[in-house]
Parts: structure tokens; sequence; C-alpha cells
């Protein structure tokens, strides 16, 4: 199901991610955070550049739940943030809708680590 976006086809695969991570942009993610129905906000942002960051510059280190805590425990200086909590920001699935919206590939893992 390719996006229509300004004017471009953008591939996907059969989920609704990115084929090419290169085709990503912000206005791209607002786009499809609206077809997941979320409206982005700076703590949205927070975890979809966190995921960008880990799997662009860390040879595509794909975060689970837990880490995707422990760092927004971090980034907001906040350790009561929870799965609950990042739930709240991307109730689906959080790992795998904010990659999706970040313009990453589908995570492949199992669960666990």
């Amino acid at each position: 199901m390719p996006y229509e976006f300004n004017g471009s086809t953008i591939e996907t695969d059969a989920n609704g991610f990115l084929s090419n991570v290169d085709d990503w942009s912000e206005e791209l993610a607002a786009m499809i955070a609206k077809e997941e129905s979320i409206e982005l906000t700076e703590k949205h942002w927070d975890v979809i550049n966190y995921l960008r960051d880990e799997y662009l510059n860390n040879g595509g280190k794909q975060p689970n739940m837990r880490n995707i805590v422990k760092a927004m425990q971090d980034k907001w200086d906040d350790k009561s943030v929870d799965a609950k909590s990042i739930y709240t920001l991307y109730p689906v699935n959080p790992d795998k809708q904010a990659s999706k919206i970040g313009g990453l590939p589908d995570t492949k893992r199992k669960g666990g680590y």
C-alpha cells in the first residue's frame, strides 16, 4: 500500500512501512501519523527521533519497549515513565507504530530482546 505524498508515490511493504528509509520526511511522518489516528506532540517526536537515531546510527538497531522506556526516562528526566506512558502515545504497538511513522522498516524480533 504505497503512500501518495506531494505528487510522488512512496513505496511501502504490505504493512505500510517504507521500503526506503531515505524517502522519509517529517511531513510524511505527520501524514502517516494522521492515518494512524495520532496527533504528533513533542513526546511522540522524542520516541521517533530516538528510534531513527538507533536504527540509522547504530547499525540498524531496533530497540524493544524496555529500551524505549529507559531512553525516554532519561530524555524526559522522569523515572515514572513506564510502558503504559509509551502506549498512551502509540496505542497499537509503540515500537512498531513509532517505527512506521518514523520511516523505519518493520521490526523482525519476536519479543524479548
